[in-house]
């Protein structure tokens, strides 16, 4: 029997334990102090292979959280445009994205967070890492101000889910894409763009 060289063949259980462990990890240390040497070792695997199987921490994260979408190329897309209509715009991707067939996944994890705190600490460093970061970036917010407007639109964006996905509460949950937009894109945008009461 003749044995093949080069790299060995790839399995899905091997892809599965780097997930479960990219999951463990990026929950305990969050995005941004994980490594994708420290989820590889959770993972008895070689840092090559993380590497080889799903590139970049990035595309680690999104796999790992069962992404619908990639934020790095949908929230420059949402913010493209005058500044001013930034937070319709935002509010307009977020229902289009939840509303297509791929949203079922992003109701799912939002319902295990609600319920899970594993689940709630990786859902935080998505929207805040993945989303919010990319937004106040995009639109040039004040460093100083990032943080508390990234945090104060997440209110509006979760707020909206969950109760247009989760609880259904309506007549928000079978409400038009555009009439959600048109209510909650200005609020989006004020916390965006607008004056912030000086309580923070």
């Amino acid at each position: 029997m003749v044995r093949r060289s080069g790299r060995r063949p790839g399995n899905q259980d091997t892809k599965q334990s780097i997930l479960e462990a990219a999951r463990a990890v990026f929950a305990e240390r969050g995005f941004d102090k994980a490594s994708i040497r420290a989820i590889a070792g959770a993972a008895g695997v070689d840092p090559a292979l993380v590497h080889h199987y799903f590139g970049t921490k990035e595309k680690l994260f999104l796999a790992s959280m069962n992404s619908p979408v990639d934020p790095a190329e949908v929230i420059p897309q949402a913010l493209a445009g005058p500044r001013e209509e930034a937070g319709v715009r935002l509010v307009r991707v977020v229902l289009s994205v939840w509303d297509s067939p791929a949203g079922a996944a992003a109701v799912a994890l939002m319902r295990s967070a609600m319920s899970n705190e594993w689940t709630a600490r990786l859902m935080r460093e998505f929207v805040v890492t993945q989303v919010l970061r990319r937004a106040v970036a995009e639109l040039g917010i004040d460093e100083k101000e990032a943080p508390t407007r990234a945090a104060l639109v997440a209110t509006q964006i979760a707020g909206l889910a969950v109760v247009r996905y989760v609880l259904k509460v309506e007549p928000v949950a079978s409400a038009e894409p555009d009439r959600l937009v048109a209510a909650v894109g200005p609020s989006v945008q004020r916390y965006l763009t607008g004056d912030l009461p000086d309580v923070f």
